[in-house]
């Protein structure tokens, strides 16, 4: 596995990084595993101000964060300095509030008194993605740190600089060895230190595949395992839905990122008496991108983060093509030398058509008619993935009401998807399990240890 940055504004390979050998991995282990020792033996107050310093460095490094994302994976340069932002959040979030929300928690029995505690269980292998190089490493890093829970990280091959940029970042910042160390390791590597009894559990976020098979290794190693594997976000608009909030919220409920978020919207369910007006409103807005240079405030929308993630997303539209749906705009050549995809909208997409149960990762939005408020649940529930949704309605409550029947891990009212520090990240079905962030989200690695006292 080679680890480089390849710009896909200009498609120039920009560094390139040696693998890690097994005696680097041995190394991090070992270090890992004696910080968790330590750790053990000590308040979770302690790590609070380690916490803040990296929340303080990482504002100090603000820009160069975000211009190595940007290099890496060519997201826009305000979206890069959003997601620096958001991770200084997550960090001070539970610097702030990670020892209250490890606190003891009391229990009264029948015939007993007592506590369970909530400890550290050891050394964390966490494999994570390029869409959000530091975001998606933050929010399992920072509650782990808060427990004790010592990181190793395996990033994505194409977005290495920004990912160790922050390795360095925090190291710099005073946290001890080991605390959280970036390793450019093959997956092979990556089942080995799974099975390494050092080794407390893995977190995911990926492809399905990807998580089916480091979780595969979990399970055969008796190790837990969290995982985030994507989804296909439907968007429901009901009747009484409020045109002028759509307008504002759509488009970049889709074109975020350039459609590379796991909970965009990108089934956009219509009710019949909108769908011709809500596509001429999709279209606009979509004529209106201006692709380009990500470092350029005028750009509105990036390239796709890499050469296989374009043709992966070609092949995927011209299966929904040959499989009978009907391209309303766009899916055209884009005269730009970086890996630049035009935002497509595709409509007729039929139960039986190859794509129809695939996640689109990009700026192509899947729009459907619908007879009514049944069929428009009904078809959202009809997906594999279960991560997040929308629910457009100008009655709140029952737009909750409605969200509640939808089987996903995440709903939004009358909004497009975010993720702040305080609430959990996750789904359901093929979109994984366990939750991130949050005080679920500190929890996911803990040993609640029950004490019982006469």
């Amino acid at each position: 596995m080679a680890y480089k940055t390849i710009y896909p504004y200009n498609n120039k390979v920009l560094k390139e990084y040696d693998n890690a050998s097994d005696a680097d991995l041995e190394a991090a282990l070992k270090t890992g595993h004696q910080l968790y020792l330590q750790w053990r033996q000590e308040e979770p107050q302690t790590r609070s101000v380690l916490l803040q310093k990296i929340a303080a460095a990482m504002k100090d490094k603000r820009e160069q964060l975000a211009e190595a994302m940007t290099y890496d994976m060519g997201k826009l340069l305000v979206e890069a300095q959003g997601e620096v932002d958001l991770c200084i959040w997550i960090m001070q979030y539970y610097a702030e509030h990670g020892a209250e929300l490890l606190q003891p928690v009391p229990l009264t029995t029948k015939l007993k008194h007592g506590y369970y505690l909530k400890q550290a269980t050891g050394v964390l292998v966490a494999v994570e993605p390029w869409n959000f190089p530091l975001y998606q490493v933050v929010r399992v890093l920072a509650p782990n740190m808060m427990v004790g829970n010592p990181m190793i990280l395996k990033s994505a091959s194409i977005c290495p600089t920004s990912v160790q940029m922050f390795a360095d970042l925090v190291q710099s910042a005073g946290a001890p060895a080991g605390a959280l160390t970036n390793l450019f390791i093959s997956y092979d590597q990556v089942a080995k230190a799974i099975a390494d009894p050092r080794v407390a559990g893995v977190c995911v976020t990926g492809s399905e595949r990807a998580g089916a098979s480091i979780a595969a290794t979990a399970g055969q190693n008796l190790k837990k395992s969290t995982l985030e594997l994507g989804g296909n976000d439907a968007f429901l608009i009901l009747e009484d839905a409020k045109w002028s909030q759509l307008e504002q919220v759509v488009p970049q409920a889709r074109l975020y990122n350039a459609g590379q978020v796991c909970t965009s919207s990108k089934r956009f369910i219509v009710p019949a008496s909108m769908y011709d007006q809500f596509l001429e409103m999709l279209k606009t807005a979509f004529s209106q991108v201006k692709m380009g240079d990500p470092m350029a405030k005028t750009t509105t929308l990036a390239p796709l983060s890499s050469q296989s993630a374009k043709t992966k997303l070609q092949q995927q539209v011209a299966t929904a093509v040959a499989g009978g749906a009907k391209v309303y705009y766009g899916n055209e050549p884009v005269d730009l030398p970086g890996q630049f995809f035009a935002p497509t909208i595709l409509t007729d997409i039929q139960p039986d058509n190859p794509i129809f149960d695939q996640e689109l990762f990009g700026p192509v939005a899947s729009v459907y008619r619908v007879a009514n408020e049944e069929e428009a649940i009904a078809l959202a529930n009809n997906s594999s993935y279960g991560l997040g949704g929308t629910v457009f309605s100008g009655d709140v409550e029952h737009a909750a009401q409605v969200a509640a029947k939808v089987e996903t891990g995440m709903s939004f009212i009358n909004d497009g998807w975010s993720s702040t520090p305080d609430m959990p990240f996750g789904g359901v079905k093929n979109s994984g399990y366990g939750r991130e962030l949050s005080a679920l989200g500190l929890e996911a690695f803990v040993n609640q240890h029950l004490v019982l006292k006469p």
